[in-house]
């Protein structure tokens, strides 16, 4: 078996091999190959979906409970603020400089590397799959959940996000609606009482102002945003319709169905939701995953932003190394030393878990 030191090393090797390659959403092609490399390297059978790569434990045994570890390398597109080149892997003060770095790659070879470290144990009381996943920035349909159909029953799972190594016991889901208020279309000299932007304002008032009742201890309230609004195309046209679109963060305590039928029930409007799976998700405090990590001294905390976790039905984890506010930042980085701490959390955090 391998070190935790010459893991580690490796580990921060192929992040920087993935920063240099580019790896937008839908376009991880290239970046799949190097993950490929890395399992072939260490005598690991893998599988392999579009660019989703995928490799059980040795001693796979299937009346045993399986265990997800799971981060993605897809990336968003550098912003313009970047000063560096975000295709090169920087090391600087401490810090390793480049696209991906933070948001996920520090996680996903943290993982990577904590899955090889149990890979041959022969005794482990869960099996262990490991997904390193595409199109996560994208929610696109070819990443984490087209690979679930391939995977047993999970028990519980540990999604790579930046989180400090602080333990993220909830999710809030995500649920996007296309909102379009109706009127009467004519000329904008005419009186006309039926003017859909004048018919939007008390749409707009209601998803400013209700508030779901059931308020998560860990995610806090339910969260109604209007981000959009568009309507008409010429100044003399009263539009027949003005369009919105609302960005509701779903609690915990709230199926994203559940949060549809309210908003329909309440708004006089035609409502269309963009997508229904990304779920709200989340772990009990008591899970033997969370109290591992609370006996190391990690705190835990509800995450309103969105993760891998949103397409899983089993109890999840996020969990990570680095920072989500560096995450879609200029120059993005990750301190080689969290790195380092995050394959150390990973490792000691499963092996207590194992031990219960």
């Amino acid at each position: 078996m391998k070190s935790i030191e010459i893991l580690t090393q490796e580990a921060i090797a192929l992040l920087k091999a993935l920063i240099e390659t580019p790896s937008f959403s839908s376009e991880e092609d290239q970046t799949a190959l190097l993950i490929e490399n890395w399992f072939t390297q260490n005598n690991i059978p893998f599988e392999r979906e579009n660019n989703n790569i995928w490799a059980f434990n040795k001693h796979f045994d299937k009346t045993k409970p399986t265990l997800l570890l799971n981060s993605h390398h897809d990336t968003v597109k550098p912003n313009q603020g970047y000063t560096n080149d975000p295709f090169e892997a920087i090391v600087k003060d401490g810090k390793l400089f480049g696209l991906g770095s933070n948001d996920a790659g520090g996680c996903l070879v943290s993982l990577l590397a904590t899955f090889v470290h149990f890979y041959s144990n022969e005794k482990l009381p869960y099996n262990i799959v490991m997904v390193a996943s595409a199109e996560e920035e994208s929610s696109g349909k070819n990443g984490l959940n087209s690979v679930l159909k391939h995977l047993p029953e999970l028990e519980c799972a540990i999604v790579g996000e930046p989180t400090l190594m602080q333990l993220a016991v909830a999710e809030k889901g995500l649920l996007v609606l296309d909102v379009i208020v109706k009127g009467t279309a004519s000329h904008a000299a005419h009186n006309n009482p039926d003017n859909p932007i004048y018919n939007a304002i008390p749409v707009i008032e209601w998803l400013n102002s209700y508030q779901f009742e059931k308020i998560s201890a860990v995610l806090g309230p339910v969260k109604m945003t209007v981000t959009q609004i568009n309507a008409g195309k010429q100044h003399n046209v009263v539009p027949a319709e003005c369009h919105l679109v609302v960005d509701i963060r779903v609690n915990d305590c709230y199926s994203n169905p559940e949060i549809l039928e309210t908003v329909k029930r309440h708004l006089t409007a035609e409502v269309n939701p963009r997508s229904m799976h990304l779920n709200a998700s989340s772990i009990p405090v008591a899970h033997g995953l969370v109290q591992a990590g609370i006996a190391l001294g990690r705190t835990t905390y509800g995450s309103p932003t969105l993760s891998d976790q949103s397409v899983l039905s089993c109890k999840s984890l996020k969990l990570g190394p680095g920072e989500t506010l560096r995450s879609h930042s200029a120059d993005e980085f990750i301190f080689i030393n969290e790195i380092e701490e995050g394959i150390q959390l990973y490792i000691k955090i499963l092996t207590d878990f194992f031990k219960q």
